[in-house]
Parts: C-alpha cells; structure tokens; sequence
C-alpha cells in the first residue's frame, strides 16, 4: 500500500485557523492548538451572536414604542392591543421608526388604538 502524505492539506487547514486566529493575545495566535479551540469557540459565540441581535433590537422597539406611548398617555400592552382591535398590522420595527421620526403620525396611531 502506497504511503499517504498530508503535508499540503495539514498545512492549508492550519494556515485557515491561523488567519482566523489574527489577533488574539497570547499563544492562541501563534500555536495552532490554542487558536484552534480559540477560534471554534469564537464561532460559536458569533452564530449565538447573531441570533440574540435579533431579540436585541425588539427589546429595543419595543422600549421605544413603550417611551412614545407613554408620551400619548397610554402603555405599550394596550397600544398593541388597540391595534389589534383596530385591524392596524404594523410591525414594531417601523412603529418605532414613526415613534421616533413622526411623533405626530403616532400620536394620530395611539389615538385609534386608543379609540379601539
């Protein structure tokens, strides 16, 4: 049986960690151990990144519709109640952007909500 050499493929598989590996302190940048469970950890962490942004920005509008809300002398809950009642579909993202760009345009939206 012919022997097999996995120079080339060994040496392409760490070159890729190493470079993902740029800049972290100590040896996890420079010995390929480290930076290999330095990196597979920091991926992880990305991938639940990116799913917690998601929530993030909702706690997010959500304080803000809540803030304006409370401006037009009522609460979130029952603002999103009144909306519902009303058969008003907007989402919160682009409810807060009016909150924030448009007080009068909500304040026109709170007031239906309110009426509901």
């Amino acid at each position: 049986m012919a022997r097999v050499k996995t120079a080339k493929i060994t040496r392409k598989r760490h070159k890729k960690i190493m470079k993902l590996a740029k800049g972290y302190f100590g040896a996890k940048h420079y010995r390929f151990r480290n930076a290999n469970q330095a990196v597979l950890k920091s991926l992880s962490y990305a991938y639940v990144g990116r799913k917690d942004k998601k929530s993030d920005f909702r706690k997010l509008w959500i304080a803000r519709i809540n803030a304006a809300a409370r401006l037009n002398g009522t609460t979130y809950s029952k603002l999103i109640a009144g909306l519902k009642k009303s058969n008003i579909t907007i989402n919160r993202k682009m409810l807060s952007e009016i909150a924030i760009n448009d007080p009068k345009a909500f304040s026109e939206i709170a007031n239906i909500a309110k009426n509901a």
